[in-house]
Protein backbone atom coordinates (compact mmCIF):
# COMPACT_ATOMS: atom_id res chain seq x y z
CA UNK A 1 0.00 0.00 0.00
CA UNK A 2 1.20 3.26 -0.64
CA UNK A 3 2.40 5.79 2.14
CA UNK A 4 -0.11 7.92 3.24
CA UNK A 5 0.78 11.60 2.12
CA UNK A 6 -1.55 14.81 2.63
CA UNK A 7 -1.13 17.73 0.52
CA UNK A 8 -1.18 21.19 1.38
CA UNK A 9 -1.23 24.21 -1.32
CA UNK A 10 1.26 26.56 -0.45
CA UNK A 11 -0.24 30.49 -0.22
CA UNK A 12 0.31 32.65 -2.72
CA UNK A 13 2.73 34.59 -0.81
CA UNK A 14 5.39 31.90 0.02
CA UNK A 15 5.59 31.05 -3.62
CA UNK A 16 5.90 34.10 -4.84
CA UNK A 17 8.50 34.90 -2.04
CA UNK A 18 9.91 31.54 -3.49
CA UNK A 19 10.52 33.47 -6.98
CA UNK A 20 11.57 36.68 -4.86
CA UNK A 21 14.56 34.55 -3.64
CA UNK A 22 15.20 33.26 -6.83
CA UNK A 23 15.48 37.12 -8.33
CA UNK A 24 17.89 38.08 -5.73
CA UNK A 25 20.10 35.54 -6.11
CA UNK A 26 20.49 36.26 -9.73
CA UNK A 27 21.24 39.94 -8.41
CA UNK A 28 23.95 38.24 -5.74
CA UNK A 29 25.56 36.81 -8.99
CA UNK A 30 26.10 39.34 -10.74
CA UNK A 31 27.66 41.04 -8.41
CA UNK A 32 29.81 38.21 -8.26
CA UNK A 33 31.01 38.63 -11.83
CA UNK A 34 31.30 42.37 -11.34
CA UNK A 35 33.76 41.10 -8.33
CA UNK A 36 35.67 39.25 -11.03
CA UNK A 37 35.89 41.80 -13.65
CA UNK A 38 36.62 44.09 -12.17
CA UNK A 39 39.52 42.22 -10.44
CA UNK A 40 38.28 43.39 -6.86
CA UNK A 41 38.48 39.75 -5.13
CA UNK A 42 41.09 40.64 -2.90
CA UNK A 43 39.55 43.71 -1.99
CA UNK A 44 39.17 42.55 1.73
CA UNK A 45 43.12 40.95 1.85
CA UNK A 46 43.14 37.45 2.61
CA UNK A 47 40.50 37.20 5.31
CA UNK A 48 37.31 35.75 5.43
CA UNK A 49 34.60 36.11 6.94
CA UNK A 50 36.54 39.55 7.92
CA UNK A 51 37.46 42.05 5.78
CA UNK A 52 40.98 43.28 6.09
CA UNK A 53 40.22 41.85 9.61
CA UNK A 54 38.17 44.15 10.02
CA UNK A 55 33.57 43.39 10.58
CA UNK A 56 32.89 47.13 8.56
CA UNK A 57 36.23 48.18 6.36
CA UNK A 58 37.16 51.55 7.52
CA UNK A 59 38.17 54.39 4.66
CA UNK A 60 37.79 51.21 1.88
CA UNK A 61 38.93 51.58 -1.51
CA UNK A 62 37.05 50.75 -4.65
CA UNK A 63 37.77 47.14 -4.68
CA UNK A 64 37.13 46.97 -0.92
CA UNK A 65 33.52 48.46 -1.37
CA UNK A 66 32.84 45.98 -4.49
CA UNK A 67 33.95 42.90 -2.95
CA UNK A 68 32.70 43.46 1.04
CA UNK A 69 29.14 45.09 -0.59
CA UNK A 70 29.20 40.83 -2.53
CA UNK A 71 29.86 39.09 1.05
CA UNK A 72 27.05 41.42 2.21
CA UNK A 73 24.85 40.16 -0.75
CA UNK A 74 25.56 37.01 0.23
CA UNK A 75 24.55 37.04 3.81
CA UNK A 76 21.43 38.88 2.70
CA UNK A 77 21.15 35.83 0.06
CA UNK A 78 21.42 33.16 3.54
CA UNK A 79 18.98 34.67 5.47
CA UNK A 80 16.49 34.49 2.95
CA UNK A 81 17.16 31.28 1.84
CA UNK A 82 16.90 30.14 5.14
CA UNK A 83 13.47 32.08 5.92
CA UNK A 84 12.32 30.32 2.25
CA UNK A 85 13.58 26.67 4.29
CA UNK A 86 11.95 27.53 7.66
CA UNK A 87 8.22 28.99 5.41
CA UNK A 88 8.19 26.21 2.99
CA UNK A 89 8.45 23.41 5.86
CA UNK A 90 5.87 25.28 7.61
CA UNK A 91 3.33 26.06 4.66
CA UNK A 92 3.73 22.15 3.36
CA UNK A 93 2.68 19.25 4.68
CA UNK A 94 5.02 15.92 4.63
CA UNK A 95 6.42 14.39 1.33
CA UNK A 96 5.69 17.13 -1.13
CA UNK A 97 8.61 17.77 -2.92
CA UNK A 98 9.14 21.43 -2.58
CA UNK A 99 10.36 21.02 0.84
CA UNK A 100 13.07 18.37 -0.24
CA UNK A 101 14.43 21.49 -2.76
CA UNK A 102 14.12 24.12 -0.19
CA UNK A 103 16.63 22.02 1.93
CA UNK A 104 18.70 20.90 -1.09
CA UNK A 105 19.17 24.80 -1.43
CA UNK A 106 20.34 25.55 1.95
CA UNK A 107 23.23 23.23 1.75
CA UNK A 108 24.15 24.24 -1.43
CA UNK A 109 24.26 28.02 -0.36
CA UNK A 110 25.83 26.55 2.20
CA UNK A 111 28.64 25.22 0.15
CA UNK A 112 28.63 27.91 -1.73
CA UNK A 113 29.85 30.19 1.09
CA UNK A 114 32.60 27.75 1.69
CA UNK A 115 34.15 27.85 -2.00
CA UNK A 116 33.82 31.53 -1.89
CA UNK A 117 36.05 31.61 1.10
CA UNK A 118 38.37 28.99 -0.26
CA UNK A 119 39.26 31.08 -3.06
CA UNK A 120 40.18 33.70 -0.80
CA UNK A 121 41.78 32.29 1.39
CA UNK A 122 44.11 30.49 -1.28
CA UNK A 123 44.73 33.35 -3.09
CA UNK A 124 42.75 32.51 -6.48
CA UNK A 125 41.59 36.07 -7.15
CA UNK A 126 42.78 39.09 -9.14
CA UNK A 127 45.46 38.12 -11.35
CA UNK A 128 46.12 34.43 -10.39
CA UNK A 129 45.76 32.31 -13.40
CA UNK A 130 47.03 28.86 -11.49
CA UNK A 131 45.38 25.91 -12.73
CA UNK A 132 43.97 25.33 -8.90
CA UNK A 133 42.10 28.87 -9.27
CA UNK A 134 40.42 27.29 -12.53
CA UNK A 135 39.35 24.00 -10.69
CA UNK A 136 38.05 25.60 -7.58
CA UNK A 137 36.46 28.66 -10.04
CA UNK A 138 34.83 25.59 -11.77
CA UNK A 139 33.23 23.48 -8.71
CA UNK A 140 32.18 27.29 -7.71
CA UNK A 141 30.35 28.04 -10.66
CA UNK A 142 28.54 24.44 -11.02
CA UNK A 143 27.55 24.98 -7.73
CA UNK A 144 25.88 28.69 -8.63
CA UNK A 145 23.81 27.40 -11.15
CA UNK A 146 23.17 24.33 -9.21
CA UNK A 147 21.76 26.61 -6.53
CA UNK A 148 19.51 28.50 -8.69
CA UNK A 149 18.15 25.70 -9.95
CA UNK A 150 17.37 24.15 -6.74
CA UNK A 151 15.96 27.32 -5.64
CA UNK A 152 13.88 27.60 -9.08
CA UNK A 153 12.36 24.42 -8.44
CA UNK A 154 11.44 24.96 -4.97
CA UNK A 155 9.16 27.98 -6.74
CA UNK A 156 7.73 26.33 -9.01
CA UNK A 157 6.75 22.88 -6.87
CA UNK A 158 5.62 25.13 -4.05
CA UNK A 159 3.16 26.50 -6.66
CA UNK A 160 2.15 23.14 -8.18
CA UNK A 161 2.24 21.12 -4.91
CA UNK A 162 3.95 17.72 -6.06
CA UNK A 163 4.69 15.03 -3.64
CA UNK A 164 8.05 13.61 -4.14
CA UNK A 165 7.34 10.32 -4.78
CA UNK A 166 5.55 11.78 -7.81
CA UNK A 167 9.07 12.96 -9.30
CA UNK A 168 10.20 9.57 -9.69
CA UNK A 169 8.45 9.41 -13.61
CA UNK A 170 9.75 10.37 -16.42
CA UNK A 171 11.49 7.44 -18.00
CA UNK A 172 13.73 8.49 -20.63
CA UNK A 173 12.28 11.50 -21.35
CA UNK A 174 13.41 12.55 -17.83
CA UNK A 175 17.08 11.07 -18.62
CA UNK A 176 17.22 13.40 -21.43
CA UNK A 177 16.24 16.39 -19.97
CA UNK A 178 19.02 15.83 -17.08
CA UNK A 179 21.42 15.41 -19.69
CA UNK A 180 20.44 18.78 -21.78
CA UNK A 181 20.53 20.69 -18.46
CA UNK A 182 23.84 19.23 -17.62
CA UNK A 183 25.47 20.25 -21.15
CA UNK A 184 23.59 23.54 -20.46
CA UNK A 185 25.30 23.78 -17.16
CA UNK A 186 28.72 22.96 -19.25
CA UNK A 187 27.99 26.24 -21.11
CA UNK A 188 27.50 28.46 -18.38
CA UNK A 189 30.98 26.93 -16.50
CA UNK A 190 32.91 27.55 -19.55
CA UNK A 191 31.30 30.83 -20.17
CA UNK A 192 32.32 32.36 -16.66
CA UNK A 193 36.01 30.86 -17.73
CA UNK A 194 35.89 32.22 -21.33
CA UNK A 195 35.49 36.22 -19.09
CA UNK A 196 38.07 35.26 -16.87
CA UNK A 197 40.04 34.55 -19.85
CA UNK A 198 39.20 38.33 -21.04
CA UNK A 199 39.45 39.88 -18.27
CA UNK A 200 43.66 38.27 -17.58
CA UNK A 201 44.33 38.40 -20.71
CA UNK A 202 42.49 41.39 -22.71
CA UNK A 203 43.43 41.66 -26.76
CA UNK A 204 43.60 45.05 -28.53
CA UNK A 205 41.83 44.00 -31.34
CA UNK A 206 39.50 41.59 -32.43
CA UNK A 207 42.00 39.81 -35.07
CA UNK A 208 44.07 39.62 -31.38
CA UNK A 209 41.90 37.66 -29.71
CA UNK A 210 40.94 35.06 -32.21
CA UNK A 211 45.42 34.59 -32.58
CA UNK A 212 45.40 34.92 -29.03
CA UNK A 213 42.76 31.50 -29.37
CA UNK A 214 44.80 29.45 -31.45
CA UNK A 215 48.79 30.80 -30.96
CA UNK A 216 50.49 27.48 -29.61
CA UNK A 217 52.13 29.98 -27.18
CA UNK A 218 49.02 31.27 -25.63
CA UNK A 219 47.95 30.88 -22.43
CA UNK A 220 45.75 27.30 -22.03
CA UNK A 221 43.29 29.66 -20.57
CA UNK A 222 42.55 31.48 -23.72
CA UNK A 223 42.73 28.12 -25.74
CA UNK A 224 39.67 26.85 -24.25
CA UNK A 225 37.44 29.40 -24.88
CA UNK A 226 36.64 27.76 -28.20
CA UNK A 227 34.74 25.15 -25.20
CA UNK A 228 32.18 27.51 -24.66
CA UNK A 229 30.90 28.17 -28.34
CA UNK A 230 31.00 24.49 -28.74
CA UNK A 231 29.06 23.13 -26.09
CA UNK A 232 26.56 25.95 -26.33
CA UNK A 233 25.95 24.66 -29.52
CA UNK A 234 25.49 21.35 -28.47
CA UNK A 235 23.01 22.73 -25.39
CA UNK A 236 20.53 24.43 -28.16
CA UNK A 237 20.01 21.13 -29.71
CA UNK A 238 18.70 19.91 -26.34
CA UNK A 239 16.29 23.01 -26.26
CA UNK A 240 14.87 22.56 -29.53
CA UNK A 241 14.22 19.00 -27.90
CA UNK A 242 12.65 19.95 -25.07
CA UNK A 243 10.59 22.72 -27.17
CA UNK A 244 8.94 19.87 -29.06
CA UNK A 245 8.10 18.18 -25.59
CA UNK A 246 5.82 21.03 -24.54
CA UNK A 247 2.50 20.12 -24.15
CA UNK A 248 -0.14 22.58 -23.08
CA UNK A 249 -0.23 26.70 -22.80
CA UNK A 250 1.54 27.01 -20.49
CA UNK A 251 4.80 25.02 -20.89
CA UNK A 252 4.25 26.20 -25.24
CA UNK A 253 3.94 30.04 -23.67
CA UNK A 254 7.56 29.49 -21.37
CA UNK A 255 8.95 27.38 -24.29
CA UNK A 256 8.88 30.45 -26.52
CA UNK A 257 10.11 32.57 -23.46
CA UNK A 258 13.06 30.24 -23.58
CA UNK A 259 13.81 30.28 -27.18
CA UNK A 260 13.60 34.06 -27.27
CA UNK A 261 16.52 34.19 -24.67
CA UNK A 262 18.03 31.40 -26.27
CA UNK A 263 18.72 33.85 -29.20
CA UNK A 264 19.00 36.66 -27.40
CA UNK A 265 21.88 34.70 -25.33
CA UNK A 266 23.69 33.71 -28.91
CA UNK A 267 23.41 37.41 -29.84
CA UNK A 268 24.93 38.88 -26.90
CA UNK A 269 27.47 36.34 -27.01
CA UNK A 270 28.35 37.51 -30.43
CA UNK A 271 28.22 41.17 -29.35
CA UNK A 272 31.05 40.22 -26.30
CA UNK A 273 33.01 38.95 -28.73
CA UNK A 274 33.10 42.05 -31.03
CA UNK A 275 33.28 44.40 -28.32
CA UNK A 276 36.01 42.61 -27.14
CA UNK A 277 34.37 41.51 -23.61
CA UNK A 278 33.85 45.28 -21.22
CA UNK A 279 32.46 44.73 -17.95
CA UNK A 280 29.25 45.86 -18.65
CA UNK A 281 28.41 43.28 -21.60
CA UNK A 282 30.10 40.47 -19.64
CA UNK A 283 27.42 41.32 -16.86
CA UNK A 284 24.38 41.82 -19.44
CA UNK A 285 25.34 38.31 -21.20
CA UNK A 286 25.65 36.36 -17.66
CA UNK A 287 22.33 38.10 -16.84
CA UNK A 288 20.33 36.90 -19.94
CA UNK A 289 22.31 33.30 -19.26
CA UNK A 290 20.99 33.36 -15.55
CA UNK A 291 17.41 34.07 -16.65
CA UNK A 292 17.88 31.41 -19.44
CA UNK A 293 18.99 28.82 -16.78
CA UNK A 294 15.99 29.33 -14.44
CA UNK A 295 13.23 29.44 -17.51
CA UNK A 296 14.99 26.37 -18.74
CA UNK A 297 14.66 24.61 -15.73
CA UNK A 298 11.49 25.38 -14.87
CA UNK A 299 10.10 24.49 -18.57
CA UNK A 300 12.47 21.09 -17.92
CA UNK A 301 10.40 20.66 -14.56
CA UNK A 302 7.25 21.26 -16.44
CA UNK A 303 8.12 18.55 -19.25
CA UNK A 304 9.47 15.69 -17.28
CA UNK A 305 7.23 16.04 -13.86
CA UNK A 306 3.99 17.15 -15.39
CA UNK A 307 1.12 18.12 -12.72
CA UNK A 308 -1.09 15.28 -12.48
CA UNK A 309 -5.13 16.27 -11.64
CA UNK A 310 -5.42 12.18 -11.54
CA UNK A 311 -3.14 11.09 -8.66
CA UNK A 312 -5.13 9.82 -6.08
CA UNK A 313 -4.00 10.97 -2.61
CA UNK A 314 -4.52 9.14 0.56
CA UNK A 315 -4.26 9.68 4.72
CA UNK A 316 -3.94 7.51 7.36
CA UNK A 317 -6.54 7.79 10.49
CA UNK A 318 -5.10 5.24 12.35
CA UNK A 319 -6.70 2.28 11.98
CA UNK A 320 -6.79 2.44 7.84
CA UNK A 321 -6.36 4.58 4.60
CA UNK A 322 -8.99 6.55 2.70
CA UNK A 323 -8.74 8.45 -0.10
CA UNK A 324 -9.06 12.19 0.13
CA UNK A 325 -9.45 13.13 -3.81
CA UNK A 326 -8.58 12.78 -7.11
CA UNK A 327 -7.01 16.44 -7.46
CA UNK A 328 -3.48 16.59 -5.30
CA UNK A 329 -4.23 20.57 -4.63
CA UNK A 330 -6.56 21.96 -1.69
CA UNK A 331 -6.33 18.92 1.25
CA UNK A 332 -5.27 19.96 4.26
CA UNK A 333 -2.44 18.55 6.92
Amino acid sequence: MAAAVTVRRASPALVRFAWGVVGYNVLVILWGALVRATGSGAGCGNHWPLCNGQVIPLSPRVDTMIEFTHRCMTGGSTFLVLGLVVWTLRGTAKGQAARVLAVASMVLLLNEAFLGALLVKLGYVTGNQSIGRVVVLSIHLSNTLLLLAALTLTARLLGTAQIWRELGVGGAKKIWAWMGLAATLVVGVSGSLAALGDTLFPASSLRAALVQDFAAGSPWLLRLRGVHPLSATIAAVFVVWLVRQAKGAGARRLAAVVLVLLGFQFALGLADIALLAPVWMQILHLLGADMYWVALVALAAMVIWPKSGSTLLTQTDHTNLQPLSSSPARNEA
